[in-house]
């Protein structure tokens, strides 16, 4: 706790340095809502353009905010991307503290010696939040923003928790897996969340998960994220053969893909005929392209790398199964619901996925879906063939996927969820 009060006491020097750079105060007789991303809008996180999306239809007066990249703007909106060149001026803010509050340098020294960030980078995400909330307390004096929301547990949670300690913004947090999880969770996570209005998580998995860590239960509120327009239900194709698999996963090492490769080396090896195509990039690509060739495999899977999302859909259109082969990393990082699941489920894609993570929130076995032990390549091989095969299981499954998406994954309706949880923290 004293390095967030350490940054805390820094904020109360930098006065009203955000002034010359945070761009004009727009004016709005609408409450503003300041929205304080980590990287927006980023490709790879299409769920939060539909929940920004969604909430300006719901006539919210936004105000978004990057802190490390993005930019330009969104949906006629302006990003104010955070100019991060500002942080060369805490180099002489910090020692003017310091020799202002020697007992505060004493107690983030302390702390810092007893309570090591989990990873290099967790530390410099919550020192970037940190050094943002310092340069542009001026300008949020300004703006007065109604409510001040993190769309992640890191470095916007950070930013938010000093704006508050520094000027009373009310603010409410996000928590998403890699907040919780990744190296046993963020930092600070407990202590910026405690105090936020309320919690904003996504899966049931990640809302236990912070009541095992000391939260209220009443302010951590599972929304789902969800699909702003809902694709017409495809017509399951006559004949499966080959079948036509589908992963649209980040080349790492929590979506397993080592085992997906054992998967459809097993699959060859049954003589089940099937074409694989794997969407998303990352650090492991070479790695899997070369574990594809020794498999003998490398004619059926194609790895096709980061596509937009309009392509991504067109992969959907294509396939007949999507696979999740999703572990827990070494780091503890793991999926909550991946997004591509509910859209797979909402065009009636079949899936199969590992009971890892909170897949298993929306693919029930045998209801919404298939599951199975991701180290068991001869369960996946037999639920597969039989998705190839059975007619009957398979239109039923799409049929119930398509019902759990109707209900759970509407962004429009989640986003209401969430406007009244802003609304009520604005009122209070």
């Amino acid at each position: 706790m004293a390095a967030l009060q350490f940054a805390a006491a820094i904020l109360q020097r930098c006065g009203d340095g955000g002034r010359s750079h945070a761009g004009p105060t727009l004016k709005s007789e609408k409450p503003v809502i300041a929205y304080l991303f980590t990287t927006f809008p980023k490709p790879t996180e299409t769920f939060l353009q539909r929940e920004v999306t969604a909430l300006l239809a719901q006539g919210v007066d936004l105000r978004i905010y990057s802190l490390w990249g993005g930019g330009g703007t969104f949906r006629g909106l302006p990003v104010t991307r955070f100019p991060k060149w500002k942080l060369l001026t805490l180099l002489w803010m910090i020692p003017y503290e310091s020799a202002r509050r020697p007992e505060v340098l004493c107690e983030t020294l302390h702390g810092l010696f007893t309570r090591l960030a989990p990873s290099w980078l967790n530390f410099w995400e919550n020192m970037l939040g940190a050094g943002f909330a310092c340069l542009y307390a001026g300008h949020f004096r300004q703006l007065r923003p109604a409510h001040v929301h993190a769309a992640w547990g890191g470095a916007p949670a950070t930013a938010a928790w000093l704006l508050w300690r520094l000027g009373g913004h009310c603010y409410s947090a996000a928590a998403h897996a890699y907040d919780i999880y990744e190296h046993g969770g963020d930092w600070w996570l407990r202590e910026k969340l405690e105090h936020a209005k309320f919690v904003h998580t996504s899966t049931e998995m990640g809302r236990f998960s912070l009541l095992e860590r000391g939260l209220e239960p009443g302010r951590v509120v599972c929304i789902r994220r969800g699909l702003d327009q809902m694709p017409v239900l495809k017509p399951l194709r006559a004949l499966r053969i080959p079948l036509r698999l589908l992963c649209v996963a980040r080349l790492v090492e929590k979506k397993g893909l080592h085992h997906q490769l054992q998967i459809y080396a097993a699959l060859q090896k049954a003589g089940v005929e099937f074409s694989a195509r794997i969407v998303g990039d990352g650090p492991l690509r070479e790695e899997l392209e070369q574990v594809a060739g020794r498999l003998g495999i490398a004619s059926r899977v194609a790895f096709l790398g980061h596509l937009p999302q309009h392509e991504v859909w067109a992969q959907l259109e294509w396939a007949d199964v999507l696979l999740h082969s999703g572990i827990i990393a070494v780091s503890g990082d793991r999926d909550g619901l991946p997004n591509v699941i509910p859209e797979a489920m909402s065009i009636g894609v079949l899936v199969v996925t590992s009971p890892v993570a909170a897949t298993t929130e929306a693919v029930y076995d045998m209801e919404t879906g298939l599951v199975a032990p991701v180290t068991s390549t001869e369960a996946w091989v037999r639920a597969l063939q039989r998705l190839a095969k059975d007619d009957a299981l398979a239109e039923a499954l799409r049929r119930n996927a398509r019902a759990w998406v109707d209900e759970n994954y509407d962004a429009h309706k989640n986003a209401r969820r969430l406007r009244e949880l802003l609304d009520q923290a604005m009122a209070r």
